[in-house]
């Protein structure tokens, strides 16, 4: 996959500052990635953004913009989300380096998501991506620009293609990594039955929701599995409100 930049999304979430993105798209084109994704930025297209992108104006130009993360990572099957503070979550926390490891063993598309400048993401944000990306750097000065955060991560997958070449693990034939959707709906469709069988109330505080997503999120799903289960919890809510 990482010979495929094409399948590599960018995603830039509330973005506050327009020379920003174009700063990001200057150093997605000097690594040699183009797909870059807006999720309600506070200011695009803008003169600022064409001046500091330095001759990268085709990748804002095709950028996509999104209302939210959810729409930006669809058809994804694994989002990593870069934080520099640590939330006690129970997703998994890797370096650049060993994303970009992991990212040569996976053939689908994948997202890099970058938050806001000044807050970063927001937790209903994490929820939605399965792993954590934090770049080590002096823990008294931890804050990075962010065309910086994103060129960082882009050059450790390139590095690990060009010295490593792309490792190839395919799936099952005839099956592919659930997307992020996919997951997402899995989620929503196992809370709804613990809620039938009385195992969840949605008036209780919503750790268990975020535990759910956390969980299906890191598994690895394949789109088949996501069936059988999806299957699976339809025949419980079938069984549920058929009359003995």
């Amino acid at each position: 996959m990482i010979n495929q930049p094409d399948r590599v999304r960018v995603v830039l979430v509330s973005t506050s500052h327009p020379g920003n993105i174009g700063a990001v798209a200057r150093a997605m084109k000097v690594m040699g990635f183009t797909n870059l994704h807006l999720v309600r930025p506070k200011k695009f297209p803008s003169e600022e953004a064409i001046a500091l992108a330095s001759g990268a104006n085709d990748i804002l130009e095709d950028a996509r913009r999104h209302d939210n993360l959810a729409e930006a990572l669809e058809g994804t099957s694994l989002a990593y989300a870069t934080t520099a503070r640590s939330r006690h979550m129970s997703l998994p926390v890797c370096s650049p380096r060993a994303a970009a490891l992991e990212l040569g063993q996976i053939d689908d598309d994948i997202a890099l998501v970058f938050g806001q400048e000044n807050s970063g993401l927001t937790n209903d944000q994490l929820n939605l991506c399965h792993r954590i990306i934090t770049i080590p750097s002096n823990s008294n000065f931890s804050s990075l620009n962010l065309a910086q955060a994103v060129q960082i991560c882009l050059y450790e997958l390139r590095t690990v293609a060009l010295i490593e070449g792309e490792k190839n693990h395919p799936t099952p034939k005839g099956d592919r990594l659930a997307y992020t959707d996919e997951i997402q709906n899995l989620a929503v469709h196992l809370i709804r039955v613990m809620q039938l069988v009385d195992y969840h109330s949605s008036s209780r505080p919503r750790r268990l929701q975020q535990r759910i997503h956390r969980l299906l999120g890191r598994a690895g799903l394949l789109r088949s599995e996501i069936q059988i289960l999806r299957g699976f919890l339809s025949s419980v809510e079938k069984r549920l409100h058929t009359p003995d």
